[in-house]
């Protein structure tokens, strides 16, 4: 059964989070708390901020930097690909170690959920028919998980493809972020969403896979229940 939650704004180095979790002050400070120690780590790492393609890192980074290292390995994009995902991630779980039954966490269309109930996450192709008409159908079992977006329309993130939405569900946020974004970098056209699937999909670790571009709707994997929601909802 689900119940109404309140879900409450966190914005940090331009970063804006939505975050509903009764441990809100351990969230929002673990957001300051990780993204102060990853900045520190890039000030002496330049090359972690600005590479486009895989990089090495040493036992010194910090576990974010790990993650987003990591992921960004597996899918073959730069690490930065993976930050929004990693913090999400790293954030609600701190809301949950400081007590809180859930967490739910979204950094600029990036979430980490974890729930004691049902709960529909929204997604926003940005154009076209279905502009604000889809969502995944979670349970409680279902969690935690990731449901991580990238798009060549929406959104401050660089994108090198034009697609409308590339959704990507997986355990790992900053894994399925940089995912989403490598999705959304290999669709231009409608003719690409079939061979982008097929290689999100084969990545170690990835759920599922959903592409948008033109209201064609591509899918890969296991995911959650698509379903339809209704306008103005």
């Amino acid at each position: 059964m689900s119940h109404e939650r309140i879900y409450r704004s966190f914005t940090h180095r331009q970063a804006v989070f939505s975050i509903c979790c009764d441990e809100f002050d351990a969230v929002c400070a673990e957001i300051v708390r990780q993204r102060g120690i990853l900045e520190e780590y890039i000030a002496s790492h330049v090359e972690f901020r600005h590479s486009l393609e895989p990089i090495t890192v040493g036992n010194d980074a910090p576990p974010a930097a790990q993650q987003m290292a990591q992921a960004a390995r597996l899918v073959g994009v730069g690490p930065m690909a993976a930050v929004a995902g990693a913090m999400a991630q790293l954030a609600a779980q701190a809301g949950l170690e400081a007590g809180a039954a859930e967490a739910i966490v979204e950094n600029g269309g990036d979430i980490y959920l974890q729930t004691t109930g049902a709960v529909v996450v929204a997604l926003h192709t940005g154009t076209g028919d279905l502009t604000g008409r889809l969502g995944f159908s979670l349970e409680a079992g279902d969690t935690p998980i990731a449901i991580c977006s990238s798009s060549g329309k929406m959104g401050h993130s660089m994108s090198l493809g034009d697609c409308d939405l590339a959704t990507v569900v997986a355990a790992s946020a900053a894994l399925a972020d940089a995912a989403a974004t490598q999705a959304a970098n290999l669709v231009a056209t409608v003719a690409d969403v079939d061979a982008a699937l097929e290689r999100i999909a084969v990545i170690e670790g990835i759920d599922g896979v959903m592409i948008v571009k033109n209201d064609h709707v591509g899918l890969a994997g296991r995911l959650p229940p698509l379903v339809k929601i209704a306008r103005g909802k």
